[in-house]
């Protein structure tokens, strides 16, 4: 039985990907800082789904806690990491930049020096399609050039990536990046649109739409990213002798790889609107506004190589995706988790 060490296990990818290791037999170490970026009570409740589970344990940690990450490497043991705690947020990063610097940067360092100093098997660990930033050519591929970020934190995931690179040559550390792409689904996160706008919706509040709806997005369920990620980290990636050291492509001279997970099928963000007022049985009352700072008019994955080495290919339709989403959202009266905030 495999000991895995499961970062963010509070978080939205984090309790799903976990509770998919658990199923399976995994024994499972979570960590989460809990911090309040957005509903603590939420994160809570989606460590409890956890606890059932006799093989899962869970610690409050900050990554940019040094002494904590040691102490915890040092008496637990295990065989492999998937990190999947950081800030996240596009805007959030523009009014706190230092949120970061410490979660996504410092406590990126300390997951890459335990994991070297420990002798981990495969680190696999969370990117973004936010790196692709300014890129205009669609589909997103690995290899292409990714030096234009238009937010911080896509800067961070990047530089996530470089970092891994880095540890991987020196000393060998097997990892593994993964570039999410507009992940969605039960037990989301509230600041994304799908939350916002079923929520608005629901209330009879209008929904803000920005680029005034001009926007696709690759959306992908959050049972489509759980399976990738860890397929991916089941394979431990190797060497690759016919290639070069050249961390924009998905493969290296070092055991390191990078995949895109993404639906594969960039959804006009009207049309997801749309989904959801089928779905409810009530209109949205949209106020369109300009583009965003930071953000992008499209995200489409190419995921010609996560289907080549891993054998897999995300497919659950956005209608199929928002109808669970929307199922669980009004079963479990997700609006409580934003109340106090609206």
């Amino acid at each position: 039985m495999p000991r895995i060490l499961v970062t963010g296990a509070a978080g939205f990818i984090g309790m799903h990907t976990a509770r998919r290791l658990l199923q399976r037999g995994d024994e499972v170490v979570g960590i989460d800082n809990l911090n309040d970026y957005y509903s603590p009570e939420l994160k809570t409740d989606r460590l409890a789904v956890l606890q059932d589970h006799a093989a899962f344990q869970f610690r409050k940690i900050s990554l940019e806690d040094r002494d904590a990450m040691r102490d915890l490497f040092a008496t637990q043991h295990f065989d492999r990491v998937i990190h999947l705690a950081a800030q996240a947020g596009v805007r959030y990063s523009l009014q706190n930049p230092e949120a970061y610097s410490d979660s996504n940067l410092t406590g990126f360092i300390n997951i890459l020096e335990c994991c070297r100093h420990h002798q981990i098997a495969h680190l696999t660990y969370a990117s973004s399609s936010s790196v692709y930033g300014a890129n205009r050519k669609l589909p997103f591929h690995e290899s292409d050039r990714v030096d234009h970020p238009v937010s911080l934190y896509a800067a961070t995931k990047k530089a996530n990536e470089l970092l891994a690179h880095s540890y991987s040559h020196l000393f060998g550390l097997p990892t593994t990046g993964l570039r999410f792409f507009t992940v969605y689904g039960p037990w989301g996160r509230p600041d994304m649109a799908l939350w916002l706008f079923t929520q608005a919706i629901l209330e009879g509040k209008p929904i803000r739409v920005f680029n005034h709806g001009h926007m696709r997005r690759d959306f992908t369920y959050i049972d489509d990213i759980v399976e990738g990620v860890i397929r991916t980290s089941d394979r431990i990636p190797t060497a690759c002798a016919t290639n070069t050291d050249d961390p924009g492509d998905s493969e290296s001279t070092a055991p390191y790889r990078l995949y895109n997970i993404g639906n594969n099928t960039p959804v006009p963000l009207l049309e997801l609107i749309s989904c959801l007022e089928q779905k409810l049985g009530i209109p949205a009352i949209m106020d369109l506004q300009p583009m965003q700072p930071g953000d992008v008019e499209a995200t489409y994955a190419d995921i010609s190589a996560l289907q080549t080495d891993v054998g897999f290919s995300p497919d659950t339709s956005i209608a199929d995706g928002t109808g669970h989403f929307v199922d669980w959202f009004i079963a479990s009266d997700a609006s409580r988790y934003t109340r106090d905030s609206a």
